[in-house]
């Protein structure tokens, strides 16, 4: 979700762990139950999109706790710990901005600064030169 994937079939494909689509169609019911996803019911032939709620954008300040605690004490390909190593080493006002970006896109609500670099682009560009070098 913090991708910007926001379909079932884009987050299956796009794992990078490989889950297994009847583990991840639990997993995406219990953070609808639970709060942190919105699930917008589709029409009949289109796809439903999940979003995050305010509550799933709190979270982000702990998924990089764990990343980083993930990096001082686990092995892990370059391909999964480059996101990680970017937003420990940009610090807080990365994991801020990155929150503004998913506020807008799942919630509408405008970034406080619209000219500020987007976080998931310069997350993007991380990935993509780390993956070119």
């Amino acid at each position: 979700m913090f991708g910007n994937r926001r379909h079932f079939r884009e987050l299956l494909a796009s794992s990078e762990e490989g889950i297994a689509s009847n583990i991840l169609s639990s997993r995406l019911k219990k953070l609808v139950e639970g709060g942190l996803l919105t699930k917008e019911q589709a029409a009949r032939g289109q796809r439903a999109a999940y979003a995050l709620t305010e509550a799933g954008i709190q979270t982000l300040p702990i998924m990089v706790a764990l990343g980083n605690w993930g990096l001082a004490h686990r092995e892990g390909t370059r391909q999964l710990r480059v996101r990680a190593e970017l937003l420990r080493d940009a610090g807080p006002e990365m994991v801020a901005s990155f929150m503004d970006e998913l506020r807008e896109l799942h919630l509408g609500t405008p970034r406080p600064d619209p000219d500020a670099p987007r976080a998931s682009e310069q997350l993007a560009a991380a990935y993509e030169a780390a993956m070119a070098g």
